[in-house]
This record gives structure tokens, sequence and C-alpha cells, in this order.
């Protein structure tokens, strides 16, 4: 049984009848030679299993088409959210998702009557819309920390596996989460959190699944994830807990004007707290341009995460629960109803007034593009553990595509590893294609920069809470501004005399300066806006995933 492609993908579908976005999209996967019935695939087959990604070398870079996705959104499924299933499938399609994944709130109603009633819709949408890919998954509230995006591909036992985990691992059923009179303890915490991890890797090594992925979601908000947590989570079962949020959702929650004048981007409102962990800044607990601290800062933590040689994805989503100045509301309740004893909360109703809310649609304003090499599940969920993933905001590319090449014909992409010899040549090769459309505030989006950031390898870190990676640095800034269509800039990459990583960054140029850690390693980062003032349409950044550079004899 095979799944058509997405209509920008299939030959069937005439160019002309195409958006302007799918027309680009199309001539980048005519390029790779993956058109038509060569992108095809059984979306139910599994792929072969790759290595795990800090282990995984490879010589020559695949060609990629580069699917569009949001693996974070919430229905009236979630207790804390307002939108149908159908409602936030239609907007994905019309923003141009070809993947998403519902992610439900852990709660006594989702476990016992929300989560297989949710199955059910899938199952009819996934048969009615063949031309995007729906997971069901679930936000776990991880023991004693934050929260994270848990999801497995159709099959047997997809919602099985969920309210199974939701019960034995779940922080909040558990009453493990910060606030619960009990969660203090935080060594059985911590424990439970990695004990966790490693069911789920054991259900996909015994094939109770057939895969399973996890993600942390906004790691910062409230300074709970700790460096030694992520890193214990990482290290737990290498290959499922894959990464994190670099942008959370609700990037629309300081629009001026339309909210308090204290809100953040990303609902990042939050300070210090007795839950938090201590060795994070104040200044830890706001977003910059939209992007977590932990991601923005160069040579920050996700920097001394990659300098440990070790992936760590990142992604960028809606958090979908309510968006911003629309006019719908929820239901009344039925009396003697609620989420317990439901697992769903009223359908809304159109009041035709706007509403409070601090979320964009999937795929309106944050995305992120996994690369693929078919189409189909599997073939995602595969592209991200491998890391061939790059994100954006307000829609500031169309397409990129990474390449670092050595001087034998050895080449890696995003998320890969090159093998080079010590003191070989190397060349960084950016392919851009521009924006070629007004993206949904009605702007034609530019990019102005390209940044090239660039850390040393330096192995397994003393001490685990260390959050510097002292050698990252931004190492070069090519300006693009004005340059229209696809284009390609071959940048020095230097020579291989130690092991590193190569990762990039760019943005519409409207607003950046000095980075947290001072000039002499970031010139001109992402800035924290004054609360408030957060119009995230003018200000707009995309981030790939490394390439790491391993050094062979």
């Amino acid at each position: 049984m095979y799944r058509p492609v997405p209509e920008w993908a299939d030959p069937q579908v005439p160019a002309e009848t195409l958006d302007a976005q799918g027309f680009s999209r199309r001539g980048l996967i005519r390029r790779a030679g993956l058109f038509g019935a060569a992108f095809a695939a059984a979306s139910l087959a599994s792929p072969a299993r790759a290595a795990t990604p800090a282990t995984e070398g490879n010589d020559r870079a695949p060609d990629l088409v580069y699917l569009v996705g949001d693996h974070h959104n919430h229905s009236v499924y979630s207790h804390d959210a307002k939108y149908t299933f159908s409602q936030l499938a239609s907007a994905g399609q019309r923003f141009g998702l070809d993947w998403m994944v519902f992610t439900e709130h852990s709660n006594i109603g989702h476990v016992e009557f929300g989560a297989a009633l949710e199955h059910r819709e899938i199952l009819r949408a996934r048969a009615d819309n063949k031309r995007m890919l729906i997971f069901q998954g679930l936000e776990w509230y991880i023991p004693g920390a934050e929260h994270c995006t848990v999801f497995s591909p159709p099959g047997r036992h997809e919602v099985e596996l969920l309210t199974r985990f939701e019960k034995a691992f779940d922080g909040k059923l558990l009453g493990y989460t910060a606030g619960a009179a009990d969660h203090p303890d935080t060594p059985r915490n911590e424990a439970h959190a990695v004990k966790a991890l490693r069911w789920l890797a054991e259900q996909r090594r015994t094939g109770y699944v057939d895969d399973v992925l996890v993600l942390a979601n906004h790691p910062m908000r409230l300074g709970i994830d700790s460096p030694h947590e992520m890193r214990g989570w990482r290290d737990a079962a290498p290959g499922i807990m894959i990464g994190m949020e670099g942008a959370p959702g609700a990037q629309a929650g300081a629009i001026p004007g339309w909210h308090p004048d204290t809100n953040i981007r990303g609902e990042y409102t939050n300070a210090p707290s007795a839950d938090s962990w201590p060795g994070y800044p104040r200044e830890a607990y706001v977003t910059y341009g939209g992007f977590d601290w932990a991601t923005a800062t160069v040579g920050g933590l996700w920097d001394a995460m990659l300098a440990e040689g070790k992936l760590f994805t990142i992604t960028s989503n809606s958090d979908v629960h309510r968006v911003a100045q629309d006019t719908w509301v929820n239901g009344a309740w039925p009396p003697g109803e609620n989420f317990d004893n439901t697992g769903h909360v009223p359908d809304p109703y159109d009041t035709t007034e706007p509403q409070p809310g601090g979320d964009f649609w999937p795929g309106q304003f944050s995305r992120t593009h996994v690369g693929v090499t078919r189409y189909g599940y599997r073939h995602v969920m595969e592209g991200l553990r491998a890391g061939r993933v790059w994100v954006d905001h307000g829609h500031l590319l169309d397409g990129i595509d990474v390449k670092v090449r050595g001087e034998h014909g050895n080449s890696a992409t995003l998320g890969g590893r090159l093998r080079a010899r010590r003191g070989e040549r190397l060349t960084l090769t950016v392919t851009v294609t521009a924006a070629s459309r007004r993206n949904p505030y009605g702007v034609l989006p530019q990019l102005e920069h390209v940044d090239v950031i660039r850390g040393a390898v330096r192995g397994p870190v003393a001490d685990r809470d260390d959050w510097h990676a002292p050698d990252t640095r931004v190492a070069h800034t090519a300006d693009v501004s004005g340059r229209r269509g696809t284009y390609t800039l071959n940048l020095p990459a230097g020579r291989a005399d130690e092991p590193f990583y190569l990762r990039l960054r760019g943005s519409d140029g409207k607003r950046h300066g000095t980075g947290f850690l001072g000039a002499s390693v970031d010139p001109h980062g992402p800035l924290p806006h004054e609360p408030g003032q957060g119009n995230p349409w003018l200000d707009t950044w995309f981030y790939t995933n490394p390439v790491f550079v391993d050094i062979v004899r």
C-alpha cells in the first residue's frame, strides 16, 4: 500500500497549480533527482535502522529533500487547549506542513479516554488526507523537570505505548513535578526519568513499537532542566532522546498591543525559583530572537553538549493551545462532565470577537525541516534521529542545503560526520533558496547574513553541569543581503587539524548585537526584546544542526 507524495512532489500535479513555495520545493527535489516515483515510498514501511548518530560515519552526504513539520501541538484532547483535531490538521495543511505530531498533555482523562478517542480521529485523517503525515504523541511531564514530546509511527501499540508510559512514568500523574508535595526528592525524580527513557528504548529494541523518539520541550522556560539532567537523558537512550526545542512555541505572546506589557516571546516570563537549577544566570530565563537561551548563546549549553562530540538536535514548534487574536472559545461543559471523565474539553465555537492567546497555527510562523530521501513516517523519524534538521521563523527561507567536503570526495551534511585525514583542507558549501513568496504576515522575507559557528570537540566533560563551550565562536559571516533565488556560498572551513563541528545561523538583520558571552565569541547575535515589545515577524532567524568532522588516519 503506497501513500501519495505531497502535491509539490507529485508530477501529476501541474506546476502552475502550485503556490510559490511549492514550486520552489519542486525545483529542489528535481535537482536532487528525487522527483515523483523516486521519492514515493510505502509510508508504513520501515527503513533500515540507522546507527546511533554519535558513532555513525559516512563518506558521501546523501541528497535530501526537507519535509516541513511541527512536533508539538495541542487539541481539545489537552485540558488547557481549545481547537478540534480537524481545525489543527487543516491549519497545518494550509500553512504547508508535511507532517505534524499531536502531543496532548498527560492527564487521567487522557489515559482513560482521550488517547483512544483522538486515535480514532487520527486514523480517519490518515485515510482521508494522504498528503500529510499525522503522528500521535504525548507531552510527557518529566519527573522533577519540564516537558518532552514522545511519539512513535503508525502501527501496533502506538496508543498503548503512550498510555502505558504515562501511567508508569509521568511526573504529573506520579506527583513528581515542580510544585507537587513530594517533588523535592530529586534523586528519585531524576532516576525515574532515566528509567522512563530506558523503558522506551526497550520497547523499540523488542519490537513492541517500530520506533519512538523523545525531544525536550521549552527547556529553559522554568530553569528546571539542569545540564546534568539533559546529558543524563541523552545518554540514557541514545537515538531515542535526540534533542530539544531550540525555540519554544507561543511566539505571538508579546506582540505589542495584544498582550500585557510584561510578556516575552515563548511565554518565558519566569524567574529563578526554588525548583530551578541554581547555576543558570538570570538572563537564561528569556528568549533571544525568539530562541531559547540554551540554543541562542554561542558557546552556551547546546554548544557544550555538541562539544562532547554527540549530536543533540534542535527543533522549532508552535506548541499551539490558543492562537493570538482568533475568535474561538471553548464551549460549556454539559452537567456532570469534566476532563477527567471525558478526556477532552468541549468543542469551541466562534464568537467573532478577538480572544486572548499567544500562539500561532502549526506552520504559520515556526517550522522544523527534516531531510529525507524517501517519503513516509519512519523516514521523517530517521531524518530527525540522524540530525538532518534546520529550523526557521517567519518563513525566512525556502530551503538550505549544507555540505562539508574534503579533498578526496568525502562529504557530510547536517547531523552527519565527515571522516577527514589530519591536515586535510575542507570546504563548506551552503546552497540557499531565498523565500519566494510573502509570509503570513504579508512580507517577503529577506535573509541578510549567514553565520558559520565553529566549535572544537573535546569529548566527555568532567563536570556534567558545565554549560560553557569555551572553544566555540562565530568563525565567519557572509553578507547575503539582496540575494534572491537559489545561490551557493563556498566558504572556507579550514583544515582538519582537530575534531570539530560547524553549524549555521542567520537572520533578517533587523535586530542583533553582541552575544551573551561577548563580542569575541558572537559579535552580532540575537537579543532579548523589551517586555511587551516582541513582534516576532520583525526578528526572524534560522538555525541548522551541526556537521561534525572526525579525524582519521
